[in-house]
């Protein structure tokens, strides 16, 4: 039996989850989210980790292996540290085994990974930082037009006439969403506008990544709604064989996968010695 936990270190959040893993069975102890709202990122780590091993019932020293992902390197207690492309594709392959992709949309970029049954990452794309298409500028907009992250995507799946925005940088969106309000343009359609344009863009990347079948999409972006409904129009335009679906727990991806790849790495260091 091998307990392994897995901490997320975002631009904006940090999420933790505990695995016990036993004769192949993975089973999930504990999960949190924590918002970092410009806390310093070591103490978020250390109370969360420790407010989730108290939901767990476990001690500190009951845990086999603590890995991180994401910008958790500088987490004094960790023993290892995975790529957030490596855990993002194993956490979503976990939620959903059928998943061949994962999309992972997070605060700064995007990355569309293209899987193996073992959750290998075979081939991989990214955005740009300064690409319109992140969480982040989604989040400016939002505030911008005076609605909530969670009323985005409802705005966005109820209209119907969409406008177009610039895919070619952040700034440019900016000044087009605010021409369209100063226009009177309702949010639900300047949503709807850049949820295409985001979807256009990943949907390219997945392609790209040479990805097929169920996208799995993780991350931040991956409750909202109204992007969901924009990457299936986009992958339909474009005669793409990709059906993108959000898990409830998709964006805890990456936390699951650090604390299952850890558990493997624990395992076959124990194998290793033992030999």
């Amino acid at each position: 039996m091998t307990v392994a936990a897995g901490i997320d270190v975002g631009s904006s959040a940090l999420k933790t989850a505990i695995f016990r893993v036993e004769n192949n069975k993975e089973i999930l102890l504990s999960e949190r989210v924590d918002r970092l709202l410009r806390r310093n990122p070591l103490t978020v780590a250390d109370e969360a980790y420790q407010a989730a091993l108290d939901t767990a019932g476990l001690e500190r020293d009951a845990v086999d292996y603590v890995a991180t992902t994401g910008e958790g390197e500088m987490i004094e207690f960790r023993r290892g540290h995975f790529y957030t492309m490596t855990t993002h594709a194993r956490g979503a392959r976990y939620m959903m085994p059928e998943a061949t992709a994962a999309l992972d949309v997070g605060a700064l970029h995007a990355r569309a990974m293209h899987m193996d049954s073992r959750a290998k990452v075979l081939q991989y794309r990214m955005t740009s930082q300064c690409a319109s298409g992140s969480g982040q500028f989604l989040e400016n907009i939002a505030r911008y037009l005076g609605v909530t992250l969670e009323e985005v995507g409802t705005l966005s799946m109820d209209a119907e006439s969409p406008e177009k925005i610039s895919g070619i940088c952040a700034v440019l969106a900016e000044t087009d969403v605010i021409n369209l309000v100063s226009r009177g343009i309702p949010a639900g359609n300047i949503l709807r506008g850049i949820h295409e344009s985001m979807a256009g863009r990943y949907v390219r990347l997945l392609k790209a990544a040479g990805a097929v079948g169920t996208v799995a999409i993780t991350g931040g972006l991956s409750r909202d709604d109204g992007l969901v409904g924009a990457l299936n129009r986009a992958a339909e335009e474009q005669k793409l064989e990709l059906n993108v679906v959000a898990h409830q727990d998709a964006i805890m991806a990456g936390a699951y996968g650090a604390a299952l790849w850890g558990a493997f790495r624990h395992d076959a260091l124990m194998q290793k010695k033992s030999a």
